[in-house]
């Protein structure tokens, strides 16, 4: 559009950006001073807002977006990038808009109002007509397209009070904020708490919560017909501080079809930055499971019983058996064997695998009809200390990580922990005996429970290697280190985060880990690795909890912005956006196919998705308090929960993942249907003794392992 280059031209120049005017020029194929066209002058933009504003916007259509440093906090992309100039396709607009640089027909607004955010001054005293007219129109439109239509209430409630504060209009501000406060929804209750608090432009500059608000569009999901309906009344009205902040400041994301009704709607909105984009959930996603490698498996002719305590098998003449390969086909929807490398496993690891199947012969098979045995842990006199929990995958030992700064390790069985022994003794070994293992030990070393002593703040995540060789632990200090379970000393302080990190997890396959906190990114690091190997960045706010697929090629981000995110390990790209909660998720899970997530949060639901298809296919209902343990039992028939309200529940994920209907349209609108009812889900509801539930733990035969620190209140 010539009007939108030659506005974004004259902004080049008067910002000496000669050679992006060149590029641009070249481009366009505009000559020499050809600058003329009735354009007003273009002021230069306010700070933290790209200057690129000026992209032809499709009057509120899907935008073809190209993040124009709108999204993103880090530095608004060079102006003369290609992105810059994208010119929306054209179906995308209708006849009868002039849409230069986002001027509308009625009024020609000077195109410096678009390039600076909060500067259109509207006349103060209408702000609170023009909503009330807005709240007036939607509340008379039909049913059909109220739900829909009244997603528009809060973003535009948030955006005119900051505008209003922006340009110091202060006594407007607050009466606007307390005539209309109330009438949002109630999730978004702790947020409105955090904006009455910001009265003065300078309140603006350093709160977090707000630049986000200000600089990420709010996404809507609007059908067609809805959007039409508001599109006719504003343009009537005349209403252009409303259109503009519509245009400025929300994305809004049009499906054609049927209206969505207010439970589908309330299902899926409630995060920082309003529903995500359908485009966001349209990657392929490989949520396949490797295929295990094969080796043979020697099988003991009498009970297994007859096995030294150490749980090597005694050394009998092998038999060939196929349990090592059990999964011959490759899985339709596995990543490639090598799509990221993967450790080599070592002669240990092949022994545990061939103990994990044994034990997997006897696991027990879970139902409705057969619930599982739960065993709690309870940590007595940790004086509300304890702020993470792990147990081993072969439930051997348990970590907890404590507010005093100190990591704990208990053996759990009647195995002692013992340390190597000092490197003067281990030279006396004999190195070619059949026991070495045993004789590197040092007996004088063993007891129940060791304190690791390094982090200067309070621990908030632990992790099991799957070998059990090594513990990751993170902290409010901002390190995330590495302790050997041979010598109980920590090998490597991991430093990357500048401020606490609330969660870490070891890679299935070991080798990788991740680790997320308060300054909104995940990272991947290598255990040899001191540098982050990704840095996955596009939470809103902290990222509290890290989860890694069974297949380690991805891994799930829950955050303090309500959403959860998938990354792709390979490339570091976000593959999905689930949006639903109402509070921060503090759990993740995968189902053991990898096929499905279930996430916990503040609000006390529990909400199934399914990866494949990036949607939401269940909801269950039954918790009071926030969920802090997620886990599927071994073979996926069961889904175990832990919540703050001092309980386990049991839910039936069998039946909660069958007959799911996701047929083309429903995950082309995320139309959703959820059951109305979760009750029929909920196996059992487990009371402890006013222990909040921290953390969960299936063995490999299907017994429940649940852990919590007794609160004496």
């Amino acid at each position: 559009d010539r009007q939108t280059l030659v506005a974004v031209l004259q902004f080049l120049r008067r910002s000496n950006l000669r050679e992006s005017e060149e590029i641009l020029r070249r481009e366009a194929r505009l000559l020499g001073d050809d600058l003329g066209g009735s354009v007003a002058t273009v002021a230069t933009s306010s700070p933290g807002v790209a200057a690129v504003a000026a992209v032809p916007l499709g009057k509120g259509e899907a935008r073809a977006d190209c993040g124009v440093g709108l999204f993103s906090r880090r530095e608004p992309r060079e102006v003369g990038s290609p992105c810059a100039v994208s010119s929306p396709s054209s179906k995308l607009t209708h006849s009868g808009d002039v849409i230069g640089g986002a001027v509308i027909v009625e009024d020609q607004p000077d195109v410096s109002a678009v390039l600076s955010a909060y500067n259109q001054q509207g006349d103060p005293t209408l702000y609170e007509e023009y909503y009330s007219g807005l709240k007036h129109f939607i509340e008379c439109s039909l049913d059909c397209h109220r739900a829909e239509l009244s997603q528009l209430f809060y973003p535009l409630f948030v955006h005119m009070y900051l505008e209003l504060v922006y340009n110091q209009h202060e006594s407007e501000a607050k009466s606007f904020f307390e005539r209309f406060h109330g009438d949002q929804e109630c999730y978004y209750q702790d947020d409105l708490r955090v904006l009455s608090s910001l009265t003065k432009k300078e309140h603006m500059k350093g709160n977090e919560t707000m630049l986000d608000f200000r600089t990420s569009k709010f996404v809507l999901r609007i059908s067609r017909d809805s959007y039409q309906l508001l599109k006719r009344h504003l343009q009537e009205k005349q209403n252009n501080q409303i259109w503009n902040i519509v245009q400025e400041h929300l994305y809004i994301d049009i499906f054609d079809g049927m209206p969505r009704s207010k439970q589908q709607i309330d299902a899926m909105v409630g995060s920082l930055a309003g529903e995500a984009k359908r485009e966001a959930n349209k990657a392929k996603v490989f949520f396949g499971l490797l295929k295990e490698p094969e080796f043979d498996v020697p099988l003991d002719d009498e009970d297994e019983e007859g096995e030294n305590e150490e749980g090597k098998p005694k050394k009998k003449k092998p038999k060939k058996d196929n349990v090592g390969s059990k999964s011959k086909k490759q899985d339709p929807n596995a990543p490639p064997q090598n799509r990221i490398p993967l450790p080599e496993l070592k002669d240990s690891d092949k022994l545990d695998k061939v103990m994990n199947m044994k034990e997997a012969a006897r696991r027990v098979r879970l139902g409705p009809e057969c619930l599982p045995s739960i065993c709690f842990y309870t940590f007595l006199n940790a004086y509300q200390g304890l702020t993470a929990v792990d147990i081993t995958d072969d439930s051997s030992m348990i970590v907890g990580g404590f507010a005093d700064s100190t990591v704990r390790v208990w053996s759990v069985t009647p195995k002692k922990l013992r340390s190597v022994k000092t490197a003067a003794d281990l030279s006396l070994i004999d190195k070619e005996s059949d026991d070495v293992l045993e004789r590197i030990m040092d007996e004088k070393t063993a007891s129940e429970l060791k304190i690791l002593y390094g982090h200067s703040g309070p621990v908030y995540g632990t992790s099991f290697s799957p070998d059990r060789n090594y513990l990751l632990s993170c902290s409010e200090d901002g390190t995330v280190r590495l302790w050997s379970l041979q010598t109980f000393t920590c090998l490597v302080g991991y430093k990357g985060h500048n401020y606490p990190v609330w969660d870490t997890q070891f890679s299935p396959y070991g080798y990788y880990f991740v680790s997320g906190g308060h300054d909104r990114v995940a990272r991947l690091w290598a255990t040899d690795h001191y540098q982050p190997l990704r840095i996955f960045a596009g939470h809103l706010a902290d990222v509290t909890c890290t989860r890694f697929h069974p297949n380690s090629n991805y891994i799930a981000t829950g955050s303090a912005d309500r959403t959860i995110r998938l990354w792709d390990v390979l490339n570091g790209n976000c593959v999905r956006i689930f949006t639903g909660h109402k509070g921060p998720i503090h759990s993740l899970a995968f189902s053991p196919n990898g096929r499905f997530l279930a996430t916990g949060a503040t609000d006390g639901r529990v909400l199934l998705w399914d990866i494949g298809h990036g949607l939401m296919v269940g909801e269950l209902k039954g918790h009071t308090d926030t969920i802090y343990a997620l886990r599927f039992s071994r073979d996926g028939e069961i889904l175990a929960s832990g919540s703050m309200d001092n309980t386990v529940r049991l839910w039936d994920a069998v039946k909660a993942f069958e007959d799911l209907e996701t047929d083309d349209f429903t995950t082309a609108t995320g139309h959703i249907n959820l059951p109305e009812n979760s009750q029929d889900l909920l196996l059992g509801t487990y009371m402890t003794k006013s222990t909040p539930v921290v953390h969960l733990h299936f063995t490999r035969r299907n017994l429940l392992l649940a852990a919590g620190a007794y609160s004496s209140q």
